[in-house]
């Protein structure tokens, strides 16, 4: 076992102990899996659609923020650039997933823009990553990475140099980088690839990680372990599409910092 699994494990035990709250300006298809997602984890879900009620949560009483560039609309690009801000004033670390950016370029224009407020962590899959660093990479297909998560490895080390950030690259296996250290986590289950929401959910998971970590790579790492675990256990349970989101909650809520430590396959890259 080594010290980033046992690290890890650590991050799962303060969310059940510190119940982070996140606010979560995502997309219209994920919002209920994400809120319970949340809730299973021990944090506490918020989704919030007004200027002056995302102002008042990050200067009141929020841990954390997703922006989530799934379903968006021009007034919510207004809310999430006004968000951003509101979260650098407060010293809410935020999360940025970058859905089909460079695939589409009202949105690719939007996470640059975002990016001049840098998050705390950038979470998405290998064509999002690559295409947010400015590299020519295989096009999404929609919300699909066009590039294998090991692709994007150099790019993401890039952009986390350029921006300050921690990225995290999703995929068969999950790649986390300051620009400097870089781990891969291997725990995965392909059955998760075939229903909506787990990737835009892990982002709100990020979100409330980097709530209770030591630092944005660990919480990075921490997202991928207790997502990669879980979702191995409800594979392994439910078999099949339709059961398996159920079969997720009911193995995230179970999942406890002893399991996390025991069977988290990461390793440095």
């Amino acid at each position: 076992m080594n010290e980033m699994q046992n690290q890890v494990a650590g991050v799962l035990a303060r969310l059940r102990e510190k119940r982070p709250l996140v606010l979560s300006l995502t997309n219209t298809v994920v919002q209920n899996f994400t809120a319970n997602l949340l809730l299973a984890v021990g944090a506490v879900p918020v989704m919030l659609a007004h200027a002056e009620e995302i102002d008042d949560l990050l200067h009141s009483c929020a841990d954390g923020l997703l922006v989530n560039l799934g379903t968006v609309q021009e007034n919510q690009a207004r809310l999430m650039r006004s968000a951003v801000v509101s979260a650098r004033e407060a010293g809410i670390p935020w999360v940025l997933d970058p859905v089909a950016v460079g695939l589409l370029r009202f949105r690719t224009e939007l996470c640059h823009d975002l990016l001049g407020t840098p998050p705390a962590m950038i979470r998405g899959n290998a064509s999002e990553i690559m295409a947010a660093a400015g590299v020519q990479a295989a096009a999404c297909r929609g919300p699909e990475s066009g590039a294998a998560s090991s692709d994007a490895v150099a790019a993401a080390r890039q952009l986390a140099s350029d921006t300050g950030s921690v990225v995290l690259v999703t995929g068969e296996i999950d790649y986390m980088t300051d620009g400097i250290t870089t781990y891969g986590c291997s725990n995965s289950d392909v059955l998760l690839t075939r229903v909506t929401g787990t990737g835009c959910a892990m982002g709100a998971l990020a979100a409330a990680c980097l709530a209770v970590a030591d630092s944005p790579l660990q919480a990075a790492a921490a997202t991928a372990a207790i997502l990669g675990v879980a979702g191995e256990r409800a594979a392994a349970a439910a078999r099949r599409p339709g059961s398996l989101v159920p079969a997720m909650l009911d193995e995230l809520d179970a999942l406890t910092p002893d399991d996390v430590a025991e069977t988290t396959r990461i390793f440095l890259v």
